[in-house]
């Protein structure tokens, strides 16, 4: 089952009915001040989050079942540790805004790493989302990566991974339950 919660000005996260039954969620410019009751959807496949507030990707880990996760605008988390935990995650786009583009601004994210240490992950794209020695080259071991899409990465160094790992510049694909 899918939800949509579409700009809700609510300050706490909806109870859902039957959590347990949803299978893709869109949480799209909401103004929740936390994302902890996503910790009750235990079958979420799919998870769509535009403005994610959190400090921590915590809460969004707890969701283990994940095989597709895009979060634009996540401006108090730098730490992708708990991502790693995404174990069935297949696809996995992070972005900056668009009006972060533009202008120039990035995400400043800790480290790659724990990116590469999701077995299962094909596609990712990071979008205005890099670590401060700006390098792709902790992806290099992320075996199962076919497609990888980023910007605000240096052109030599975007190259350079293409040319050393063979994946291509593809988009991740859409989501199947979600609805655009």
């Amino acid at each position: 089952m899918f939800v949509a919660l579409i700009r809700d000005k609510s300050a706490t996260f909806p109870d859902i009915d039957n959590p347990e039954s949803i299978t893709a969620l869109k949480i799209w410019s909401c103004s929740f001040r936390s994302f902890s009751s996503l910790s009750s959807f235990p079958n979420l496949r799919e998870l769509t989050i535009l403005a994610y507030p959190d400090p921590s990707f915590d809460h969004i880990a707890q969701c283990s079942k994940l095989v597709s996760l895009s979060v634009c605008h996540f401006p108090n988390a730098h730490d992708l540790a708990p991502l790693q935990r995404l174990s069935n995650l297949v696809s996995l786009s992070l972005a900056t805004l668009p009006s972060w583009d533009s202008s120039g601004k990035v995400q400043a994210i800790d480290a790659l790493e724990p990116l590469a240490r999701i077995d299962a992950l094909q596609h990712l794209e990071l979008f205005g989302v890099r670590p401060l020695d700006r390098s792709l080259s902790p992806l290099k071991s992320c075996k199962n990566l076919r497609s990888l899409r980023c910007s605000k990465y240096p052109k030599t160094e975007i190259e350079r991974f293409y040319a050393e790992t063979g994946c291509s510049n593809e988009r991740c694909p859409p989501p199947t339950l979600i609805r655009e």
